[in-house]
This record gives structure tokens, sequence and C-alpha cells, in this order.
């Protein structure tokens, strides 16, 4: 009995440093991992010139080619650490799809906590007053956001249009509202940035007619088609309003509208001056053929010449001739008019 004590107490010693030599070998090894992922967690990426870079993430991007993608961007240094460091502290991020504009020379939690709150990058685009569907086409897809066949189609397909509840029309002329609008990437549909823009004139529209004091007796269709004149005719703020009166002046006498703009466009918009031959065109937007309105819009009015429409000024002026400065000589007879033609259009 006292041996078996005694062989006791020469084992326990031995067991005793194996498992102290084993415990340091895993506080080792475990200090040397810590220490392993805080240099990689505390080193910035290299230095680049510039303070950011703009990456696009794609909507389902696996995390392998996100950080790829920072990586072939330089914004942070592709390692097997990055992979441990995004477990460790995936409860905090929030890696989202979208363009973004990331600082450089970040540590690699920094860059990836920066992506997990930033805000997509966003573009601004300027639709002008007065723009066809065709320019405005042209516009979004020189900017990257559409195809401009595509967007041209859209706009005069029958169904489409019915679904945005403008049944009445034939086309979308007219209807794309000239304004600034913000876009981030993925890009959207042609057919949501067509309504967006069809939602936008809708929405101006009828605020307009609910602040407007008078009654009128056009429709919706007439205003924006006679808006469209006035906006193609009107270099100056200030005269949309007599403008407008002057066709609303000619519409009340029968009155041919007259107007250059409807001829341009009825001919395809061509390059040059107009000609007698072309004032003869039997188009059916030819005003100095048909009598009234033109079947639609030949631009999209902006909303100074909706209210110029809406709220015209109160004049007796039936006719109108540029001063070749961007305002107009207007007169009340035709005498005057022809003494004004020959005054300013020599």
């Amino acid at each position: 009995m006292s041996e078996h004590k005694q062989s006791e107490k020469v084992r326990l010693p031995k067991l005793a440093w194996i498992l102290i030599g084993v415990s340091i070998a895993i506080l080792g090894a475990i200090g040397s991992c810590a220490l392993w992922l805080y240099v990689y967690a505390t080193t910035p990426a290299p230095k680049l010139e510039n303070e950011t870079v703009t990456i696009f993430i794609p909507r389902g991007m696996p995390t392998t080619e996100i950080i790829s993608e920072l990586a072939d961007s330089q914004l942070i240094r592709q390692d097997l650490r990055l992979f441990i460091l995004m477990k460790y502290h995936q409860n905090e991020l929030n890696l989202q799809a979208g363009e973004f504009a990331l600082h450089t020379n970040q540590t690699p939690i920094a860059l990836l906590k920066e992506l997990s709150t930033a805000r997509p990058v966003e573009y601004q685009i300027t639709l002008p007053e007065g723009f066809t569907v065709e320019e405005t086409a042209a516009l979004f897809a020189q900017q990257g956001w559409a195809d401009s066949q595509r967007f041209v189609q859209l706009c005069y397909d029958p169904t489409f249009i019915a679904e945005l509840e403008l049944p009445e029309v034939a086309s979308l002329e007219g209807y794309l509202f000239p304004d600034t609008y913000n876009f981030k990437k993925p890009r959207i549909s042609e057919e949501r940035l067509i309504k967006m823009l069809v939602d936008r004139s809708t929405k101006v529209y009828q605020q307009l007619v609910e602040n407007q004091q008078r009654s009128t007796a056009l429709t919706r269709h007439q205003i924006y088609t006679l808006a469209s004149i006035v906006e193609k005719e009107s270099a100056q703020d200030a005269e949309r309003e007599i403008i407008a009166s002057v066709f609303l002046n000619r519409l009340k006498k029968k009155m041919r509208l007259q107007s250059d703009p409807t001829v341009y466009y009825g001919l395809g918009m061509p390059k040059r001056k107009l000609t007698r031959k072309d004032l003869a065109d039997q188009s059916p937007y030819n005003t100095y053929v048909i009598k009234g309105l033109p079947p639609g819009p030949i631009c999209s009015p902006g909303a100074a010449s909706l209210v110029a429409v809406l709220s015209p000024a109160e004049t007796d002026y039936y006719y109108f001739v540029a001063k070749n400065d961007g305002s107009h000589q207007f007169s009340k007879n035709l005498s005057d008019h022809n003494r004004a033609v020959r005054k300013y259009q020599r």
C-alpha cells in the first residue's frame, strides 16, 4: 500500500508538467494566431494617390468575389485572415450591393465597416425642357442608363402606355417630364425609367391644376400639346404667357396656329431652315395646313410652359415674330405683323 502511494507521488509531477507544457503550447499558438490576425487587421492597405476608389458590387455577389474586387482595386490586401475577420465580425457587417466610393489606405476592418454603412454613389441627370422622345432616349443612353432603341419602342407601345394610365395618348411624346433625376447603380429597366418620368409629369401637372385659379376648356392632352408648342417658341420665360395667349386667341378665332416648330416636328426635325414647300407639307403636325392643335405634343414641356397655357396673359395679340435676340414682337393685326416681319426677318 505504501509502495503504490509512493509511485503515484512520482507520476503526478510528470503529468502536471505535461499539462503545463501543453497549455503553454496552446497559449503560444493562440497568441501567435492573435498576433497574426492583429497585424493584418491593423495594417492599412497600400497607399494610393486617390482618396477614394469606386467599386460596383452586383446583387448576390459571393463574398469571395467581393474580396477579390476589393483586392483588385487595391483597397485591401487579399489574405486568408480577411475571411476569419469577416466571420468574427459577421454580426456587425452588412455588405450591400451597389456602387460605392470607398476611402483608400484603410485597415481591413475599417474598410469593411465603411462598405457596410456607405451610401451608394448617386448620379444626377438633367433632362432639359423641349426634348423629344428620341432626344430623351439618346440622353439616357449616352449616360449608360438606357437602351435607346428599347426606350423609344416603349414610348410608342400602346399596351405600355395604357399601363401608365394614359390611354388617350398615342405616344409618350410630351409626357417625359424635364427635370433633374438621381440614379444609383445597378441601373433600372427602361420601363421603370420611363414610368419615373411620366409619374413626375403627372404629379407636377396635378399640382399646377390644383393651384391655378382659372378654368379651361382644353383637355389635359390639349394642354400638353399647346404647352409643347409654347416651349419651342419661347426663348424667354417672361414671354411664355403672352405666346400662350396668342395661340389661344387664334384657336378661339379658328385661325391656324402657323407655328414653325410643329412643321419641323412633322418633317422629322431636319437640321435646316424651312422652305415654302415644307410649309405646304400635309403632315398632321403642320399647323400651317391643319386647323386647331396637332394630334399631340411635339416635345416635353416644362412646368413654366404648362403654367403659361393654364394661366395665359390676357392680350389681344394674334401674331408674333422673332427679333433675333431671343425676344418677340407681338402684333394685334396682320398689317402690323407684316411690318414687324419686314423689320426683323428681312
